[in-house]
């Protein structure tokens, strides 16, 4: 209760009154006071209300607890490759075992040698598209399947949900073996290098040596370029859309930010949740964080402008403005709150947590490379050097060398040489504001520095920003289809 108490001079007014304010105050046309509702903070009430009842009930009618508030592809949609042997991981001792959940379109060729690995971004499940099983349309519908531009009548297309996921395979809320509870913040930190290394244990346990393509978009282009660093000898082409061979400090800056705010809400409970209330705040203001990133100024211009959002008369039911509020107001604001409601109970917090952190770790030049220890099977070519340690005919005349390279662009290249005999299309956005168009150019500048000359690199206008990869059927597609053939 806020109490405010004016004394005034009795000289001024005779007897000085005592004014009383108990309740937060706003004007309204007549000017009368009246209190101000927040109806998008009683909506995050509401919502912890219902969970809380779902807790009770659970308590009362199990004993395992809670299921996880977030939606799950149920486990007949999709196949589980199963890893029971350790898996060592680069920075953390490693996993006793792991589970990798992944789907498949299109037929294995008797050779075994038309399939492609299709790598997701940060919260994608391994559904890319419709399938007999699971029939609801996929994150990527409009580019794999039958005469699209992944042509599932000619390859046989895998896609897994990542490790570190909550979407089937291993992650923090999978039960740690030694527990039987969720490891929680118990699970070990992963790299991008592990998740594709697990990602290569099911391609074994299929059978497949060799790899026709490695496609990714977003964090899947940090997986595809990893895929042809590990196994050069393994992976025939490599495409890399919208994403970036080094996290650089803008992109890592916005992960952080959605990552404080996540981990600021007192459900988060330092990662201990599953049995309680999942962090729905936190995680609301983090997706609403995030979408600021994967679309473009220019369209929230086109799309929403200054409008102001219409609510309906009670009496007449005609749409009409009100007046300002410290709610969403504007269209912008309201579709921010859409993407946040949409997103807050259908993904696991600690998952969103780990691999984020994974992108951030991502950095193929070769002084962080040998940092980590990997080994890759690429055996070095003994074209001679340049004084720099690059090739000397890396550009050809319509890919001149850039004119102000980065500093550390040498030490990218080197770390880039086992890709150096891989085509590869890297295909960047100019409106692009989480991986800029200028880390697309880097990739290409990098890989031409590093001997391949079989770089195809375009970049695409438009005003969609990052998630251009999940909407230009035509421009993206396109390029793939053209790329793959």
């Amino acid at each position: 209760m806020l109490l405010i108490v004016f004394h005034v001079p009795k000289s001024l007014f005779g007897t000085a009154p005592t004014v009383r304010l108990n309740r937060p105050l706003s004007s309204t046309s007549s000017g009368l006071q009246t209190q101000r509702q927040f109806p998008c903070v009683d909506a995050h009430a509401a919502r912890e209300s219902r969970l809380k009842a779902s807790v009770a009930l659970s308590d009362t009618t199990s004993e395992t607890g809670p299921e996880p508030a977030y939606a799950r592809p149920h486990p007949s949609q999709y196949s589980i490759y199963h890893h029971p042997r350790p898996f060592h991981l680069v920075y953390a001792a490693k996993l006793p075992s792991f589970d990798i959940a992944y789907e498949t379109w299109g037929t294995l060729s008797p050779t075994r040698d038309n399939a492609i690995l299709l790598h997701t971004g940060l919260s994608a499940s391994s559904h890319a598209a419709s399938t007999p099983t699971n029939p609801s349309e996929g994150w990527w519908e409009k580019f794999v399947g039958p005469g699209k531009a992944i042509d599932t009548d000619r390859y046989f297309v895998i896609c897994t949900n990542v490790l570190g996921g909550c979407y089937g395979s291993t992650g923090p809320s999978s039960l740690q073996p030694s527990t039987g509870k969720p490891y929680g913040t118990n699970f070990p930190i992963i790299s991008i290098f592990d998740m594709v290394r697990a990602q290569f244990h099911l391609l074994d346990s299929l059978g497949i040596d060799q790899l026709y393509a490695s496609v990714g978009c977003s964090m899947g282009a940090m997986q595809s370029l990893a895929a042809g660093w590990l196994y050069p000898d393994r992976v025939g082409k490599v495409v890399s859309i919208s994403g970036t061979a080094r996290s650089t400090p803008s992109s890592i800056a916005m992960r952080f930010a959605q990552r404080s705010v996540l981990m600021a809400d007192p459900n988060w409970n330092k990662g201990f949740y599953y049995d309680g209330l999942p962090p729905h705040t936190g995680m609301k203001l983090a997706r609403q964080i995030a979408t600021i990133t994967y679309r473009s100024g220019p369209e929230w211009d086109q799309r929403f402008g200054r409008r102001i959002r219409t609510l309906p008369d009670s009496v007449t039911g005609k749409e009409q403005s009100s007046s300002p509020a410290l709610c969403p107001d504007f269209l912008i604001e309201t579709y921010l709150d859409h993407q946040g409601e949409q997103f807050c109970l259908k993904y696991d917090a600690n998952s969103l947590i780990y691999i984020s952190k994974a992108m951030d770790l991502f950095d193929m030049t070769s002084t962080a490379l040998d940092g980590l220890q990997l080994t890759s099977s690429f055996h070095p070519l003994t074209i001679p050097l340049s004084p720099h340690g690059l090739h000397k005919t890396s550009h050809s005349k319509s890919h001149p060398p850039p004119a102000n390279p980065p500093p550390y662009l040498s030490e990218l290249a080197q770390g880039m040489q086992p890709l150096s005999n891989i085509p590869t299309l890297v295909l960047g956005v100019q409106s692009d504001i989480l991986f800029t168009v200028e880390q697309q150019r880097e990739v290409a500048d990098a890989l031409r520095l590093a001997g391949n000359d079989r770089v195809s690199y375009y970049e695409l206008g438009g005003v969609w920003g990052h998630d251009t990869f999940l909407i230009d059927v035509l421009n993206v597609g396109g390029a793939i289809r053209g790329f793959l053939a």
